[in-house]
Order: structure tokens, then C-alpha cells, then sequence
């Protein structure tokens, strides 16, 4: 198998384990470096890079221009969790990007008044939480106003842009929950249905809306921050925030301008555990990051890389360690602010270990659930990962879909409908309450290597995120695949746990595999009790995970763009 040194002690496989060539030339740079779910962003991440912005600046301009070019899955007014690192004092900083129910929501309410289930549409909106983390990157890390990072997207949104397979792919799928709400049916159903690849797609109220924010942001006479602020404040409390609450109010909802005015992402400590070769960030246990750490963590105690990579011994262990993961972020997580999640114990090497002696190398523990559903296999989210000229890093899940609640009209937003995230039951960690988050999906990460390599990550996917970012994570570091030959593998994912969407499905034993690891292996996992399931290859259901590998003592990046969805590297 021939090899690419890169100067960083770790040789490169420039082939895919499959044997055959990569999807696409691994795309590497010396000066810097974008790799995000859609190509329109990061051309605009890339051509703010170009004029001098750093990587905040940029990843900010390429989640503008997802939630325009995505805005099926990825909502202007959803949610986008972050991590930054700063590479002059080595700091990691997470932006949470999550925004709570309002403070009229109680516990019980799913209960008393719609039978403990979380019904679609304005009564599982929470705080929009997006515009305000990418306004709080900007004045904490980024150099640019926000005009010029949302320039391309409002370009975008005004002109339109082609319509891509999957976005039109998703709309199909979910017409008939488009045609619910005559303000989404406008927007996604031109002419009365979906539109075709190669059509133009335009949003011209959505162009509207981040245009009166930049335009406020220009009115102002302030410095850059203040000016920010500005533009923060013309949609948490000016006309955006009136349209949104005077929606809410005529349809039964319970978001106040209160709830909207005094919304401030946090920025805070990410979660973070050293082991082995890397230390690995995540955001906090308000979403299902830490479980990815607790997932390698099991997959070092089960000596995992001493298997052929994707036998069925290695498919298996890891398969058992996913379920053991979500299994205690089912039982743990939620709010810190109001639930105490053992961290500290469940990310220990201890405990680990003590998990890992408890899976059994021939045999699927499987708890059978007579109320399981067929899962709903969740859409959204994308994600972007910059690196700039000074060695800055970048990682973030934009998120939000656009067809499990109304367009509010003349806005082309969605309120953030992700209160799906949350159970109906108060005693769930995850349950509903005022000022309360939803446990999140979308979970950026980013891992600082031992040899000072700095590799941001992340996927959508809903509950395969994690899974599909452990598998290639392991890949790059513990089988010495290059990030793009890491993305492309051959991926596999259990749904043997509580789905994080709303009615919270479950199917006990179920484990997809693409094509070509069933083919090897469906036989020998199914002697075992796995319930398996054939994916085709390389199926859009399996993540987009994209990646960047920086070294800084070469000053050279690697990126990895999943041909799975239209993601795309640009580097120079």
C-alpha cells in the first residue's frame, strides 16, 4: 500500500481500505484551510480567509451560508454549538449555541396537555440560539463585522443557487410535512412542488432578515463590538424578535420577547479528557458530545486496533461500546444547570475498563423493547472546520430543520424547533422546564495531538454523528488512514438505544452496515445477535464528516470532505 510522508511521524495510506482509489484528491495547504457540508460554503469561507479574516471569521461566513444553501437541515434561527482554539495560548473554547425553552414551559406539560408527547410545530420551539453564537464568535475571536461574514449568504438567499440532489432528495421525502404550513409550502414547494436538482432555489425573505441585521450593524457609530451587538440586537429584540413572538402568540406558542431579549450564548470550558496520543474537546453535556470521548475511551480499553480494521470482532466491540455510551447519555445527560451529569466518573479510564470487561466478545447484549418504533433517522445539522494562517482552528454543527415547524412568514426563519431534543417525562435529565436546554445532537469537536497536530472534526447525522466521528477518528489516528481516506471507509451504525428525536424510537439489535463491510462480515455479526442491515455504499444516512489535520511544525494541513453529502475542502 504506497504512503505519503507528511513530516508529522505518522505515514499516510493514500488509498481507501475498500482497495480501491480515494473519492477525491485529499486536499492539503500551507496557508490555510476549509472543509464544510455544502461547497458554496466553503468557497465563502475560503474567499473571506483569502481577505485576510482569521478562522472564526470564515467559519462564521460558512454557517451563514448553510443555513442558506442547507436550509432544510440547518436553520438561520436553530442552533450552532462551536469550539474554537486559540493557537497563541493553546486554549480550546466552547460557544454554546443552544438555546433554552421558555421560561412559561414546565415540566409536565407534554403530559397534562398532549399526552406526554412532544407535537410538532410552535410549542417545541426554543430560544434561536444560532445568530447569537455566531455574533459572540465574532466579537470574542473574530476581526470582521458581520456584514462582511454574511455578505455571500444573503447573495445566496437574494439570487438563489442551484439546487443540490440531497436538499431536493430531503424535500421530497418530507412534502407532505412542508404542505402542513402554507409559509413553508411557499418556500420549499415552488410551484407547488419539490424543486429538482440543477433549479434555481431562492429565499428571498430569509435574504431579507440577515440583511436588516447587517444593515443595523452598519447604522451603528460604535467600535466593531458594539456595532455587533447591533446586529444581535435588531433580531433578539427588534423587528425579527416582534415577527417571531407575534407568530408565536396567534399559533399557541409560549416563546416571550423576554425569552428572546435576555438569550446570551455562553462562552465556556469545553469538555475535555487526555488519553494516549491526543487530548479530545467537546462541547458540555447540555449536548451528547462527551459520550464521543467516553466511546474512545472504551475503544482503548478494548485494544480495538489490534483487530483487522471493520472485521467483525472490530465491528462488534465497537458496536457494544456505542451502546454502552449512549445508553449512559440516555440515563445522565441534560442541563448542567440543572442536572448533575457524572462526567468525572463516566469519561475515567476506570470505568472504561470496567465497561469494557463487561462486553462479551461473541455476543450482542440486546434488551428487548416491546414499545420500540422504527426509527425516524433523524436528518439534520452540517458542519464546517476551518484552519487559518496562524494555526487557529475552528469546529461547528450548524443545525435546525425547516419542515416540523412553521416558516414564520415574511421572515424565511424557523423558531429553533429543537425541544424535539427533550422527553416528555420530568423525571427524564433531558425533560423540559424553564430556562432548560434540550440534550443536542449536532456536537463539534476537536482533538490536539501529542505531537502538537491539531484536528478538528465533526458530522450531521443526529444520533450517528458520534458513531460516524469515533469510526473515522479511529481511523486517522489508531489505523494511520489520511483524512480524506479516513472519511471515505466503510462505516457501520447501531440504532439500539433511544432515538434523541422525538417519539424516541428504538430498534433493539439493529446495526447498519455499508456494502462493503456486509459483505464480509453480515453473516459472522448476525451469528451474534446483531439484527443487520445492509446501507448502500457510501449512503448520505451514514454522516458527512469532514476534517482538517494541522501540523505546526510543517505549517501543512490535510482535509477530509465525506462524499457521502456535497462536502467540500478548499485549501491554499
Amino acid at each position: 500500500m504506497a504512503v505519503d510522508s507528511v513530516g508529522h511521524g505518522q505515514p499516510l495510506q493514500t488509498v481507501s481500505p475498500a482497495g480501491d482509489g480515494l473519492s477525491r484528491p485529499m486536499v492539503s495547504a500551507t496557508k490555510h484551510h476549509v472543509v464544510a457540508g455544502h461547497y458554496l460554503a466553503s468557497q465563502a469561507a475560503f474567499s473571506v480567509l483569502e481577505n485576510g479574516g482569521n478562522a472564526v471569521d470564515a467559519g462564521v461566513a460558512a454557517g451563514l451560508v448553510l443555513a442558506v444553501v442547507q436550509s432544510d437541515v440547518v436553520n438561520f434561527a436553530g442552533v450552532a454549538p462551536m469550539l474554537v482554539y486559540t493557537a497563541r495560548t493553546r486554549k480550546v473554547t466552547s460557544i454554546a449555541g443552544l438555546g433554552p425553552w421558555p421560561m412559561a414551559m414546565r415540566a409536565d406539560f407534554f403530559q397534562k396537555h398532549h399526552d406526554g408527547k412532544i407535537p410538532h410545530g410552535v410549542l417545541r420551539t426554543v430560544v434561536p440560539a444560532a445568530p447569537d453564537a455566531w455574533i459572540a464568535a465574532l466579537a470574542s475571536f473574530g476581526t470582521m463585522t458581520f456584514g462582511e461574514v454574511a455578505r455571500e449568504a444573503i447573495r445566496l438567499a437574494r439570487e438563489g443557487f442551484a439546487m443540490h440532489p440531497l436538499m431536493s432528495t430531503i424535500i421530497t421525502a418530507f412534502q407532505a410535512d412542508y404542505r402542513r404550513w402554507p409559509s413553508n409550502a411557499e418556500i420549499y414547494l415552488p410551484n407547488g412542488r419539490p424543486p429538482l436538482p440543477g433549479e434555481r432555489f431562492v429565499q428571498r425573505d430569509l435574504a431579507a432578515t440577515i440583511s436588516y441585521m447587517a444593515d443595523e450593524e452598519a447604522a451603528c457609530e460604535g467600535n466593531r463590538v458594539e456595532c455587533l451587538d447591533a446586529a444581535r440586537h435588531a433580531f433578539y429584540c427588534g423587528d425579527i424578535a416582534a415577527k417571531i413572538v407575534r407568530h408565536q402568540r396567534e399559533h399557541g406558542g409560549l416563546l416571550t420577547m423576554d425569552d428572546l431579549a435576555r438569550y446570551r450564548s455562553r462562552v465556556e470550558t469545553p469538555t475535555s479528557a487526555g488519553f494516549a496520543k491526543y487530548r479530545l474537546f467537546t462541547c458540555p453535556a447540555w449536548c451528547q458530545g462527551p459520550a464521543l470521548i467516553q466511546m474512545l475511551r472504551l475503544a482503548d480499553a478494548l485494544g480495538l486496533s489490534r483487530h483487522p480494521h471493520n472485521s467483525a470482532d472490530y465491528v462488534h466491540a465497537l458496536v457494544e461500546a456505542f451502546k454502552i455510551a449512549f445508553a449512559d447519555r440516555h440515563r445522565y445527560f441534560g442541563d448542567p444547570d440543572f442536572v448533575s451529569v457524572p462526567l468525572e466518573r463516566l469519561l475515567s479510564p476506570e470505568y472504561a475498563s470496567e465497561r469494557a470487561s463487561q462486553i462479551d466478545p461473541h455476543a450482542a447484549a440486546i434488551d428487548a423493547d416491546p414499545q420500540a418504533l422504527p426509527s425516524p433517522m433523524a436528518l439534520d445539522t452540517s458542519y464546517v472546520c476551518v484552519v487559518d494562517r496562524d494555526g487557529n482552528a475552528f469546529s461547528a454543527t450548524p443545525s435546525d430543520v425547516s419542515m416540523d415547524t412553521p416558516v414564520i412568514p415574511g421572515t424565511g426563519i424557523c423558531a429553533s424547533s429543537r425541544g424535539s431534543q427533550s422527553w416528555a417525562d420530568p423525571a427524564h435529565p433531558s425533560s423540559p422546564g424553564p430556562g432548560k436546554r434540550p440534550r443536542l445532537t449536532p456536537s463539534p469537536a476537536l482533538a490536539l495531538m501529542h505531537d502538537g497536530r491539531v484536528v478538528p472534526f465533526g458530522t450531521p447525522g443526529g444520533d450517528v454523528q458520534l458513531q460516524a466521528m469515533a469510526q473515522v477518528f479511529l481511523n486517522l489516528t489508531e489505523f494511520g488512514f489520511n483524512p480524506q481516506a479516513a472519511a471515505d471507509a466503510p462505516r457501520f451504525a447501531t440504532y439500539d438505544f433511544p432515538d434523541s428525536f422525538e417519539p424516541h424510537a428504538r430498534l433493539p439489535g439493529r446495526v447498519n452496515l455499508e456494502t462493503e463491510i456486509a459483505a464480509e462480515i453480515s453473516s459472522e455479526l448476525s451469528a451474534r445477535g446483531h439484527d443487520v442491515v445492509e446501507w448502500p455504499t457510501r449512503t448520505w444516512r451514514a454522516g458527512g464528516v469532514c476534517l482538517l489535520d494541522f501540523d505546526p511544525a510543517t505549517g501543512i494541513s490535510f482535509a477530509g470532505a465525506d462524499p457521502r453529502r456535497p462536502s467540500y475542502a478548499i485549501g491554499a
